[in-house]
């Protein structure tokens, strides 16, 4: 009988496990700097600055309106390298795969992941699988690290963030956190919203050389309020935010209303937040704007000398202190 189902036989070394591999992650993921068959490989040089990320995903459930996690990996990490001004080159990636995972549904993650990487330019060169036993894994967890290139003339580093300095998105906040929750079919509610889930290299490629861009961040877990906690703590300056400048879909702000989720601490998968002299974010702004994936983009607030706090300057005109995320606001995101 033909197997459709994960078994722990596919992690043992033997034959079932040198099947999976060449059946699909091989199939997907095969260049000409993959070798299935070696302990290690030689990368080509590289004409740079070499830079260095790792991450790893996991997310309930694994299908979401607008990506799956294989697409989820590849863009996360993908989108770690450009906002730190780098090339995406080549991945490395690790699957562990629970017992009884569907190997069509593990075809079609990895197949997800391959198509994103090669949309990027971006080639897997080694890889690792195991097999968890059943009930000890949420299906599929991945982890990637990603090895890019960074040739721009300007040093994009938190410590140049000063006072005076701008704050920038490139869109709508919240969405992959809402899209997630609403694809769980929780509390009866259901809905259209998609992820943002996308590489982000297009807006940076479009900026990355401006000197008075001074940091970029990709908010994933935590979502804004997050990146404005970094950004306060190693400035030693506030973050000061303006509630009816961040852009937010109806559909996130009425979820975040009836379940009392604060959409400034829900991941994004798609979006960039970026720091600016007033000057350059003009221009970041009109190059953004510019983009499908940056015409929502907006400049939400500011850095101001002070203690090392975030501010929420509400529609009312008042301010209130957004303090540090400490409990998961939802599980599984990213």
């Amino acid at each position: 009988m033909e197997d459709t189902r994960i078994r722990l036989a596919h992690g043992n070394g033997g034959r079932y496990m040198r099947e999976l591999i060449i059946d699909i992650f091989d199939r997907h993921l095969g260049n000409p700097l993959l070798d299935t068959h070696a302990d290690a490989v030689a990368l080509p040089p590289l004409d740079g600055e070499v830079m260095v990320t790792t991450d790893g995903f996991t997310v309930d459930p694994l299908d979401f309106p607008g990506g799956d996690i294989g697409a989820l990996a590849a863009h996360g990490v993908i989108n770690d390298l450009a906002v730190a001004g780098a090339e995406p080159r080549h991945f490395t990636l690790s699957a562990l795969i629970e017992e009884g995972l569907e190997i069509d549904r593990l075809d079609r993650y990895i197949a997800s992941f391959a198509r994103a990487a090669r949309q990027n330019h971006v080639s897997v060169v080694a890889g690792d699988t195991k097999v968890l036993r059943r009930g000890e894994g949420g299906g599929l967890y991945l982890a990637v690290t990603g090895i890019g290139v960074r040739r721009a003339a300007t040093r994009l580093a938190i410590d140049r963030v000063t006072p005076g300095d701008v704050v920038i998105v490139s869109g709508p906040v919240g969405d992959h956190g809402v899209a997630v929750m609403l694809a769980r079919e929780q509390f009866g509610l259901s809905g259209t919203l998609r992820s943002d889930s996308a590489s982000v290299l297009p807006l940076v490629r479009a900026v990355r050389d401006f000197p008075d861009l001074k940091f970029m961040r990709d908010p994933t877990r935590g979502g804004l309020a997050t990146v404005a906690h970094e950004i306060a703590r190693a400035s030693g300056h506030s973050v000061s935010l303006q509630q009816q400048s961040v852009p937010l879909r109806p559909e996130v702000a009425s979820v975040c209303e009836m379940l009392g989720y604060d959409p400034y601490f829900l991941a994004c998968e798609g979006r960039v937040v970026a720091v600016a002299d007033p000057f350059a974010a003009s221009e970041i702004l009109v190059r953004w704007r510019a983009l499908p994936e940056g015409r929502d983009a907006a400049i939400i607030g500011r850095i101001e000398t002070g203690g090392a706090r975030v501010i929420l300057e509400t529609r009312l005109g008042g301010r209130r202190v957004i303090e540090e995320l400490e409990d998961d606001p939802l599980p599984r995101i990213c």
